[in-house]
């Protein structure tokens, strides 16, 4: 790990922001003055997610008179991961910090998560006492984090959480499609990093209006699948797609020899039988799984081959100066 003149690791704070524009100044006044009480050198990377309001304009003036404010300006509204990931491949700090542009995360936090990382790859926040309405917000947040935890192994208590900090070299090796910036520390735990868990403040939203709704409820359950598929099968799917395969199609073989037993040694007539179809059906969806299973089995060595990506990921190299 780098750090800066002092010693110190060098610190980006990403932060994406969508139609906030009410949020853009009290929001730099707050980071700004944490910041110039802390012993540590900043970079604030504001990403602003096609904002149709004056969001950019005033991201611009803050970027035009403190040079420690990079702004990244996207095309359209790609989504919140989209944005972390643009922020992540333009941060130069050791740790990278992220939060929400709500103001609903506190400044005065991020000092607290940065001592943490003392001990840990990865520290995600935890809004203990969430100023958000129970039905529509804190009961699914508790239900979706319950599943997370018990899916991926990762015990948390807040997934939704933006707060979070990560050791760059971390997040380097992970990548984010569609939704799943909030399955980040789950999947940096499966490449072997520390997480960690700290209290974090929250404040009730002051200007604008959420982007979430119930629905992303529904968004989280079919990430959680892709999730945990890449989990425990992304490098042997035929594991995943053979297994089912092997039990329909195992299945519908047992009926079928009940059922030509019964034709051979009975002489009963099985040609209107369910028992019949529902066997035939088993084989042909077990034949259908274990091909599933091949080609993934080929798409994956494809997609490791081409682009020369290892399996595995190194934390450290020993040897001997001059080897």
């Amino acid at each position: 790990m780098s750090s800066d003149r002092k010693g110190f690791p060098f610190i980006s704070i990403v932060i994406p922001l969508y139609n906030e524009e009410k949020n853009v100044m009290p929001l730099y006044a707050s980071l700004k003055d944490v910041i110039n009480r802390d012993k540590r050198e900043y970079e604030i990377i504001f990403v602003d997610d096609g904002s149709d309001d004056a969001t950019l304009k005033y991201l611009e003036d803050l970027q035009k008179k403190d040079k420690s404010v990079v702004v990244l300006s996207l095309r359209k509204n790609f989504g919140q991961t989209a944005a972390l990931v643009a922020g992540f491949d333009y941060a130069a700090g050791d740790i990278i910090v992220t939060m929400d542009g709500d103001l609903q995360n506190d400044p005065e936090d991020i000092p607290g998560l940065i001592d943490k990382m003392k001990d840990y790859d990865v520290v995600s926040g935890w809004r203990r006492d969430r100023k958000d309405p129970f039905l529509t917000r804190r009961l699914p947040s508790i239900i979706a984090n319950w599943l997370i935890s018990k899916v991926t192994g990762l015990r948390l208590h807040d997934y939704g959480c933006t707060l979070k900090a990560y050791r760059k070299d971390i997040i380097q090796n992970i990548r984010l499609y569609g939704e799943m910036h909030r399955f980040i520390p789950a999947v940096a735990k499966w490449s072997g990093a520390k997480v960690g868990e700290i209290d974090t403040r929250h404040h009730p939203r002051r200007f604008g209006s959420s982007k979430y709704g119930i629905s992303r409820t529904v968004r989280v359950v079919l990430d959680l699948i892709t999730v945990r598929f890449f989990q425990s099968f992304s490098t042997r799917p035929l594991h995943a797609f053979g297994l089912m395969g092997l039990i329909l199609g195992g299945a519908g073989l047992m009926l079928s020899a009940y059922l030509t037993a019964e034709k051979l040694f009975l002489g009963y007539d099985i040609g209107g039988r369910p028992l019949l179809l529902l066997g035939v059906l088993l084989i042909i969806l077990g034949v259908q799984f274990i091909a599933m299973g091949l080609l993934g089995e080929i798409l994956v060595r494809i997609y490791h081959e081409s682009q020369d990506k290892p399996i595995y990921i190194i934390r450290k190299v020993f040897r001997h100066n001059g080897r």
